[in-house]
């Protein structure tokens, strides 16, 4: 039986598991199973190997995605210069690292965000899905700006996100946990009453599928997009890191 499974903290959320069922249905897959592994605490990683044999595919969600990397026995060459990490190989007691997130975000962004329109983009949250999403904005050229709740060296705060600021950035990327169910009624807090038809708004988030950032930009006449995509397209390229 080859085993894969998501670590988190609250997995209630995730997508992953059926994903991967139908995958597996889909393909034609056999003796292959995906799990839903929630940790207290990353030190819990060990022994859930220990416990789980054959494991030999694990993605990573919040809050473990640069926090699992000392567990970890190497990382590949992009993880390593993202800073986190959301897909494991296991093989022969060896856990290599990989970002995926980056590959998911970067294919859907160039699909959502025309070459044409592009301008700079403000990327709210500093976390490991952050990193992943400014890497692929710094491959595709997209000058941004980061946006954190507390001071972080590069970022700005969110007081600072002022209607006048918000015209300089048409792109806008959620890549908090804000709106996720079950808390949906939260939002990141910006001047949302500044937003234009002219504003691209990319949720990371993907349940609900409509969160109440996505809602804001929709009210606005902003085009608007959740984290499905991104979902679909990591999960994609991590099946073919699992299968390498």
């Amino acid at each position: 039986m080859r085993r894969f499974g998501l670590i988190g903290k609250k997995l209630g959320h995730s997508f992953s598991k059926r994903y991967f069922t139908e995958k597996f249905e889909k393909v034609g897959v056999r003796e292959a199973v995906y799990d839903l592994y929630e940790l207290e605490q990353i030190e819990q990683l060990p022994e859930l190997l220990a416990r789980e044999p054959e494991l030999v595919g694990l993605n990573v969600t919040v809050p473990y995605k640069e926090q699992v990397i000392p567990f970890l026995t190497e990382l590949d060459a992009a993880a390593a210069e993202i800073g986190a990490v959301n897909t494991i190989k296991i093989e022969a007691g060896r856990t290599k690292g990989y970002n995926t997130d980056y590959i998911g975000f970067k294919t859907s962004l160039q699909n959502f965000y025309p070459e044409e329109d592009r301008g700079q983009a403000l990327v709210l949250g500093t976390g490991g899905a952050a990193k992943a999403v400014c890497a692929a904005l710094k491959a595709l050229a997209i000058p941004y700006t980061s946006v954190a709740r507390k001071a972080v060296a590069g970022a700005i705060l969110y007081e600072a996100v002022t209607p006048d600021l918000l015209q300089k950035y048409n792109l806008i990327i959620n890549t908090t946990p804000l709106g996720m169910y079950p808390e949906v009624d939260t939002l990141p807090p910006i001047p949302y009453t500044s937003l234009t038809p002219q504003h691209y708004l990319y949720d990371l988030v993907y349940n609900p599928e409509l969160t109440s950032f996505i809602t804001e930009g929709k009210a606005a006449g902003a085009k608007t997009m959740n984290g499905l995509a991104m979902l679909q397209g990591q999960a994609e390229a991590a099946w073919a890191i699992w299968n390498e």
